[in-house]
């Protein structure tokens, strides 16, 4: 599977462009500022139906304007399916394929498998659990559609039980039997999506463990863990005895929407005891982990966009990836980086076919 084409119109600080594409190696150069993440973000956009860097959609509408458009061909299975994203402001946003309007952006997830290697993806380490949560969610999403759905009706539930025990705070009263009917969906809902996530940790660790030893000739102990409070009670159990701590502060404190991945170094948090090169390798083995997990179960080579490729690493990193391309481990690969010359340097070494964009 691989990108033919792309087409923008006002998407960000691009007024209209058009590109054909290598089906193994792009480069994007040039100076910051010029559009090349942007170019990356909008084929992000086709395959997630959302910005990977702007989750608010009308900001990625260019300034000035009222409306963008992403129009990309992308070869699968050797037919062609083109995949159009669009926003007009006040009006929703529209993902279609083939010309058929989906109903739900949620069926379009893994129909395009795709990861993106970024400098924001320090944000795993840096912020709070949330957003390690949506990384895993997004990596079984993208090849179990009921779990994207179980998710999304959690989230609802949740939503509804928080209303509940705010009305219940505002109004002095107490309704047992009515939250239990909220308490009994989640336990469901909660128990299902745990088992998930942890088959799918047990999958994914070892691959994780196996790119960072590649990555850091083993130089580091490292780890992943899954923070859960499932592992030791069923939710139900959990409400009773977290009954009386949500009514006081009116939202529900424990689920599987408080489950973390403790991302550690010699048996400490890496945020804290990790030096900034220890962390972009720990990042770089955690992205590379999710391309080879998602073509080990889909059967298909995702899409690999590596933004600001020397960014995150140094020239001895670079080789390797370098290597795992001439390797035949990628399929369609895009990068970004500032310097014309070191990056057509690096894929001529590959030995695969290229084009090089300067923007």
């Amino acid at each position: 599977m691989y990108l033919k084409n792309l087409s923008l119109l006002n998407y960000k600080n691009i007024a209209e462009a058009n590109y054909e594409f290598d089906p193994k190696i792009n480069c994007f150069t040039g100076k910051n500022g010029v559009g090349k993440t942007n170019v990356l973000d909008a084929i992000y956009h086709l395959a997630y139906g959302k910005s990977y860097f702007n989750p608010l959609a009308v900001q990625n509408i260019k300034h000035g304007e009222d409306f963008f458009v992403i129009d990309g061909t992308f070869d699968k299975d050797n037919r062609n399916e083109q995949i159009v994203c669009s926003l007009k402001k006040g009006m929703k946003k529209v993902l279609k394929r083939n010309g058929k309007i989906y109903d739900k952006f949620s069926e379009h997830v893994g129909f395009i498998p795709l990861v993106i290697i970024s400098p924001s993806d320090s944000d795993l380490i840096t912020e709070g659990s949330e957003t390690r949560r949506k990384f895993i969610d997004s990596v079984i999403s993208q090849l179990d559609p009921a779990y994207l759905q179980e998710l999304i009706n959690y989230q609802k539930v949740v939503a509804q039980r928080n209303a509940l025990l705010k009305y219940f705070a505002l109004n002095h009263t107490f309704d047992k039997d009515t939250l239990s009917i909220y308490n009994e969906q989640l336990d469901e809902l909660g128990h299902s999506l745990f088992e998930k996530r942890k088959r799918f940790l047990e999958d994914f660790i070892p691959i994780f463990n196996k790119h960072h030893q590649s990555i850091t000739d083993s130089a580091e102990d490292v780890s992943l863990r899954y923070d859960s409070h499932l592992h030791n009670k069923r939710l139900l159990d959990l409400f009773d005895e977290s009954l009386q701590r949500d009514r006081v502060l009116q939202y529900t404190s424990v689920g599987i929407h408080k489950d973390d991945l403790l991302f550690e170094i010699e048996g400490h948090p890496i945020k804290k005891f990790g030096s900034q090169g220890q962390q972009k390798s720990f990042l770089i083995a955690l992205k590379l982990a999710q391309f080879e997990f998602i073509k080990k179960q889909s059967g298909v080579l995702p899409i690999l966009l590596f933004d600001d490729i020397f960014d995150k690493l140094d020239e001895t990193r670079v080789a390797k990836i370098v290597q795992m391309i001439d390797d035949k481990v990628f399929g369609q690969i895009f990068i970004s980086d500032t310097h014309p010359e070191r990056t057509e340097n690096i894929v001529k070494e590959t030995h695969q076919s290229y084009t090089l964009f300067n923007l």
